[in-house]
């Protein structure tokens, strides 16, 4: 199958595991990997859930599709994740590189989980979020070396506009307003974002000296505003009314959820410290993932408005994604 090759240019201001700044160019490029031996997810069937299979075995690792009333029996697709996310007809991948041992790239993928195209990543993958109607994605990965930091892990959030073929390598060079003041520092890290239906807004996690705020950002503007502090990992309700995310309370998260038009938050009803980045099933329950040990997670749900107690949805799965009717 002919591929097709385009180079965009991305000047990196960081580098994977070493403390030298490069630049590096960016290939991106059409494929078929993943897409033969597989099963045959269908990314258009409302109402099941894409997770990534955490199962003892062959499928350890995968992409997988069930229905949540019938979680043991999956549809595994060819592709081996680290991270994964689907909307109705979209679907991407955080993966090991096919190029470069040791690396990672994100791969966008068609309604049956076929690779349509794919970019190199520099860091390690963390999180993934596709906008409803497929056009925008966004990625989080881990980094290491940038000088402020000590040597310690930093973040790097990339975005992708399909419609338009335009990739954003980093969001630190945006216009930045806290507290309704312009804001400039070397230590702007960010992760975690949650695309609204206007193609244009976004939700995502801001830290800077030692504090993390919710934030809203303007891709078009190439904005970005300060809503509220001690935020991580946010999440845009379907109604686009409220942002699920975690909270820290000492060294414990804990999850909670925010009306945007009011700025009332309500704790959520797991009790667990949970690292991970909320789901909306639906307007009324999230989805999330519960590690237990390095190899394994289980996909829990519970209600969005503080009430009842968390559900057992899948298990050994994570990075759980909900496809809803259109």
């Amino acid at each position: 199958m002919s591929a097709r090759v385009r180079v965009l240019v991305l000047v990196v201001l960081a580098v994977v595991l070493t403390s030298v700044a490069v630049g590096y160019v960016l290939v991106r490029r059409a494929d078929n990997q993943g897409s033969a031996a597989g099963g045959l997810v269908d990314f258009n069937r409302s109402g099941t859930l894409v997770v990534r299979d955490l199962r003892p075995g062959p499928s350890h690792g995968h992409l997988v599709q069930l229905d949540p009333d019938d979680a043991h029996t999956r549809v595994r697709s060819a592709n081996i994740c680290a991270r994964v996310y689907a909307v109705r007809g979209h679907g991407v991948c955080l993966r090991p590189s096919t190029e470069a041992a040791g690396a990672f790239e994100v791969a966008f993928l068609d309604r049956r989980g076929r690779v349509t195209s794919s970019f190199p990543l520099v860091g390690t993958p963390s999180r993934t979020r596709i906008s409803a109607d497929g056009r925008l994605f966004s990625w989080t990965v881990f980094v290491q070396g940038d000088s402020y930091n000590d040597g310690h892990f930093s973040t790097r959030s990339g975005t992708y506009d399909a419609r338009n073929d335009d990739l954003v390598g980093t969001l630190e060079d945006w216009k930045v307003t806290v507290d309704g003041k312009r804001y400039r520092a070397i230590d702007l890290n960010f992760w975690g974002l949650t695309f609204a239906n206007d193609d244009r807004t976004f939700y995502a996690t801001m830290a800077t000296k030692g504090q993390r705020y919710l934030v809203r950002g303007d891709m078009v503007d190439r904005t970005i505003v300060t809503l509220h502090a001690n935020v991580e990992c946010p999440s845009l309700s379907p109604d686009q009314k409220r942002v699920a995310y975690k909270k820290r309370y000492g060294n414990r998260w804990r999850f909670a959820v925010l009306e945007l038009s009011t700025g009332k938050e309500t704790r959520l009803s797991e009790r667990r410290s949970v690292d991970d980045q909320l789901a909306w099933f639906d307007d009324d329950t999230l989805l999330y993932g519960v590690r237990r040990g390095a190899r394994h997670a289980d996909v829990w749900s519970m209600p969005a408005d503080g009430t009842g107690k968390p559900v057992l949805v899948a298990a050994d799965a994570e990075s759980p994604a909900p496809i809803r009717a259109p």
